[in-house]
C-alpha cells in the first residue's frame, strides 16, 4: 500500500544504533528524532541495531536515549527482548516487517512506508543499509548507495571533490595492504608527507565519523600511537596537514525545487581540547556560533560550495559540509556528512533552525523528500 495514494498515516521506521564505534551517538540522535516526529502525521516504529548486528524491537522512549552523567546509551538497554529480532523482507512487492523470537510464531508488525536511518559510520551510513533498503523497495531518508559510500570514505570523497574542481587540503592515505605488507614504508610515507607539509598532522580513520579515532600529532614520538588508534577504528587511515584558519560548517537540505544551503556556523577554537574531538562534540557540548560571523560574500561562497559538494557526490536529502576558511581568505572543504547528527546540540539542526526551519519541520521535510523519491535508479 503506497503512502502517496492512501489515506493512512505514513509509517516511519526509525533505525538506529548499529555496529560502528558511533553506536551511542546514533542512539542519542534517534531519541531526538523520535521526540520531534509529528505523531499526528506519522506512525512510528523504532528499530535498534545492537553492536553485534541484531535488529531489535525497542522502546519508544526518547528519555532513555540521552547521554546522562557522561554515560552513553545503547540499543541493548532499550531492546524489548535479548533474543528477538526484526526482519525486513527483501521483497519489493510488500513492506511487511516481521518480529521473530526463538520458539515463537513470527509476529507481523505491519508495513513500513519509509525508513529514517539515523545510523552513523560503517554498516549504516556507508551505503550498506541503503543497499538493503533498495532491495526491499522501501524509500528512505538521505543519500543512496553511491553517495553514502563516497560520503563515508574520506579518501574517495576528496578524490570526487578534486575531480569536480572543489578545493581540498593536502592529504595522504595508507591503505590496509600497505600497512600489512610493509609498516616501515607506510610510516615513511607519512613522515615524508610531514616533511613536505609540516607538523602537526591529523591521523584519522578513513571511514569513521564523530571525530572517532582522530589524533593530532606534533612529531615523530606520537605517530605510532596515533596510527594504532586510527587503525583500531579502520584499517585504512587518512593523514591530513594542519590547515590554519576557521572551522565553518554549512547544512544542505533537499527542498521541492532542489538542494538549498543553510546559514553557516563556526566552530570556535576549543580551549579544553586539542581540536573539535568526540568529547568536545558530545560530552562537553562545545557550542558553535550560528550564524557564523562572515561577510555576505563569504556566506554566499560557502553556501555555493556546500551545494556543489552535495551535487558532486550525488547526494539526496541532507548533508552537512565542513570547511576551513584559511588565513588567506580561501575556503577548503574538509568533508561532508550524509547523515549528520541530530542530537540536541548538533550543528545541522541548529543551522536550519537559524535559517527558519524548525526541528520538527526539518524532520518532516526529510521524510516528505524520501516519500517523493522512488527506490532504484533515479
Amino acid at each position: 500500500m503506497s503512502s502517496q495514494t492512501s489515506s493512512h498515516k505514513p509509517r516511519v521506521a526509525v533505525v538506529f544504533g548499529g555496529r560502528s564505534s558511533e553506536h551511542a551517538i546514533s542512539v542519542v540522535t534517534a531519541g531526538a528524532v523520535l521526540r520531534a516526529i509529528d505523531r499526528d502525521k506519522y506512525d512510528v516504529l523504532p528499530i535498534g541495531i545492537t553492536t553485534d548486528g541484531r535488529w531489535a524491537l525497542t522502546a519508544d522512549d526518547p528519555e532513555r536515549m540521552a547521554i546522562t552523567d557522561r554515560r552513553l546509551p545503547s540499543v541493548a538497554e532499550l531492546a524489548e527482548s535479548t533474543e528477538g529480532g526484526v526482519v525486513l523482507p527483501v521483497d519489493p512487492s510488500h513492506r511487511e516487517v516481521v518480529y521473530t523470537e526463538p520458539g515463537a510464531v513470527p509476529k507481523a508488525l505491519g508495513e513500513v512506508d519509509v525508513v529514517f536511518p539515523v545510523l552513523h559510520g560503517p554498516y549504516g551510513e556507508d551505503g550498506t543499509l541503503q543497499g538493503l533498503l533498495e532491495l526491499s523497495g522501501v524509500p528512505y531518508v538521505g543519500s543512496g548507495v553511491l553517495a553514502s559510500a563516497v560520503g563515508q570514505d574520506k579518501d574517495y570523497m576528496k578524490r570526487v571533490f578534486t575531480s569536480f574542481g572543489l578545493p581540498v587540503g593536502p592529504y595522504e592515505v595508507i591503505r590496509p595492504r600497505e600497512w600489512e605488507k610493509d609498516p616501515s614504508a607506510a610510516r615513511k610515507k607519512i613522515v615524508d608527507f610531514a616533511a613536505e607539509h609540516g607538523w602537526p598532522l591529523f591521523v584519522k580513520p578513513a571511514r569513521a565519523g564523530s571525530s572517532m579515532g582522530i589524533s593530532k600529532v606534533d612529531g615523530l614520538e606520537g605517530l605510532d600511537e596515533a596510527i594504532e588508534e586510527a587503525r583500531r577504528h579502520d584499517p585504512k587511515i587518512l593523514v591530513e596537514s594542519l590547515l590554519s584558519g576557521r572551522e565553518i560548517e554549512c547544512g544542505v537540505l533537499e527542498f521541492e525545487d532542489g538542494p538549498r544551503a543553510s546559514v553557516p556556523a563556526e566552530i570556535p577554537p576549543v580551549t579544553a581540547h586539542d581540536f573539535y574531538d568526540f568529547e568536545a562534540k558530545y560530552i562537553d557540548s562545545a557550542a558553535g556560533i550560528v550564524p557564523a560571523p562572515l561577510t555576505a560574500e563569504q556566506t554566499a561562497e560557502v553556501q555555493e560550495l556546500a551545494v556543489a559538494a552535495f551535487e558532486a557526490a550525488s547526494c539526496e536529502g541532507l548533508v552537512r559540509a565542513d570547511f576551513f576558511l584559511q588565513d588567506n581568505g580561501e575556503f577548503v572543504i574538509n568533508e561532508i556528512n550524509t547523515l549528520p547528527g541530530f542530537t540536541p546540540i548538533s550543528m545541522y539542526p541548529r543551522m536550519w533552525q537559524e535559517s527558519g526551519v524548525s526541528y520538527p519541520e526539518l524532520i518532516d521535510r526529510l521524510l516528505q523528500a524520501a516519500l517523493r523519491r522512488s527506490t532504484g535508479l533515479r
